[in-house]
């Protein structure tokens, strides 16, 4: 069974968030056995130096984009044993960044219109091409409106998985041909409110369509979640499911991380302690083990449910022993906040404005707790990897954190969980693990039953094969 997975980035190569680490794991986790995955990818200006020494040429081809034929180089290199392909184009793709630029409409249909284009020349005609987010949706329709009918391309099936469906592609009736290179009549599958949709064409066009897990394909049938796409979500159920995301278990390994202070496992769980401890040197907060510590790692912006956090901070703070190590940025207003709450309690709370990866995995294995009261979530990876160091998360019931997190008030989940959208809901969720953060032997019991979690992309990609197969019958 071939795949071929389209990704607008990919770790390590160039990376702007969830995306990118799903496009660097799955398809590694996916190889093997009866399936050969490989990867496709624009070929950035940023990717760095020491990468693209790795990378051979192996032809370049025109391809058709509206009226204009464009150059496109092709390479390949190999990580971890899967092929990589990289498609060049300096005129779109030597640029500071990935996203944000005014053409990008321009430039992620050329990708599109790539990928089939390039499939005579690296000799690898897939079963499946699996295409993700909006820069990649033109890609099933390309193949429905322009490949579909030609011997040489027929019988591939096209998959797209929705990660967030915020950002779904949005242009002007105007470039369809001029840009998108499309026939008039295809207008009908990409139109939605009056506008080109993207998004809404791949899920109009691909045989299957899934997101990031099951809660999240549930929600985006509402309103509340859809950013206006449910109509057409519900329309297009039946070819709608979710597969939650895994972590990379090699990489986040608390007994052989060497970023941490020092390792653990739940064999030899006691270790935690001396990484709480050095944690609160570092931070400046107080050296204490009884004190619960709780982490907080987060683009600070509204939907992950940091107004809650404001309303209700000061009061958690106040009326409970606890401490707080915050790592983010993102909106003033929020970085203000925390400004201020760190300052108005040193030794209590530290904030670190930016974003550091080697402190966010200090902070994952030495905080006791991890709250991500997300507003939507479409999966998450940090209440993974949270789990994975033993911090046990306070969330929302939202998207993948429902799928993922189960509250431990029966004695048998991972975490607190909340349902309302509610700050004082937020607040109790708190309460209740400081609550059983007193119980000694009931909170190691729930650490280890953290450390035990099995969030990895094994299990993921048992579910991704078991729906190629079921796609391919």
């Amino acid at each position: 069974m071939k795949i071929l997975y389209v990704t607008s980035e990919a770790v390590p190569f160039m990376a702007t968030g969830g995306l990118a680490d799903v496009a660097g794991s799955l398809p590694k986790a996916l190889n093997g056995g009866p399936v050969s995955c490989r990867v496709v990818m624009p070929l950035y200006g940023g990717i760095k130096q020491e990468f693209r020494e790795k990378m051979e040429f192996i032809t370049d081809i025109t391809v058709p984009v509206g009226w204009r034929q464009q150059y496109c180089g092709i390479f390949s290199t190999k990580l971890d044993g899967v092929t990589f392909y990289f498609l060049d184009n300096e005129y779109l793709f030597k640029r500071d960044g990935i996203y944000g630029h005014y053409d990008d409409g321009e430039r992620f249909a050329f990708f599109s219109r790539a990928v089939p284009e390039i499939l005579p020349v690296i000799d690898y005609k897939p079963d499946i091409i699996h295409c993700n987010d909006w820069q990649s949706a033109l890609v099933p329709v390309y193949y429905s409106v322009l490949f579909a009918e030609n011997p040489d391309f027929a019988g591939i099936k096209t998959i797209f998985t929705i990660h967030n469906i915020q950002y779904q592609g949005v242009y002007g009736h105007s470039i369809l041909g001029d840009v998108f290179g499309l026939p008039a009549h295809s207008a009908s599958l990409l139109d939605f409110s009056g506008a080109l949709n993207l998004m809404k064409g791949a899920i109009e066009c691909a045989d299957r369509v899934t997101t990031v897990s099951k809660t999240y394909a549930k929600e985006i049938m509402d309103p509340w979640f859809s950013h206006g796409l449910d109509s057409i979500l519900r329309q297009r159920s039946y070819k709608v499911s979710g597969i939650l995301n895994g972590i990379d278990f090699v990489n986040y390994d608390p007994a052989k991380d060497k970023v941490i202070f020092e390792n653990y496992s739940a064999k030899k769980p006691e270790g935690k302690a001396k990484n709480k401890a050095e944690l609160q040197k570092l931070l400046k907060l107080e050296i204490k083990e009884n004190k619960p510590l709780m982490g907080i790692i987060s683009r600070l912006v509204s939907h992950k449910g940091l107004d809650l956090i404001m309303a209700v901070l000061d009061d958690i703070v106040y009326y409970s022993d606890i401490q707080l190590a915050v790592l983010g940025s993102g909106d003033k207003k929020y970085e203000d906040f925390f400004h201020s709450v760190s300052s108005r309690y040193p030794g209590r709370v530290s904030f670190t404005c930016g974003f550091v990866p080697d402190l966010a995995r200090k902070i994952y294995a030495g905080s006791d707790m991890f709250l991500m009261p997300s507003k939507s979530e479409p999966c998450g990876l940090s209440q993974m990897l949270a789990l994975r160091y033993g911090s046990i998360p306070i969330v929302r019931e939202t998207g993948g954190l429902k799928d993922s997190v189960t509250d431990s008030g029966d004695g048998a989940g991972n975490g607190f969980t909340f349902k309302s959208y509610n700050a004082d809901d937020m607040k109790d969720a708190v309460y209740r693990a400081l609550e059983k953060y007193k119980d000694k032997e009931g909170w190691q019991k729930l650490k280890l039953r953290a450390l035990k979690c099995d969030n990895s992309w094994a299990a993921s990609a048992k579910e991704y094969r078991a729906l190629y197969n079921d796609l391919l019958k």
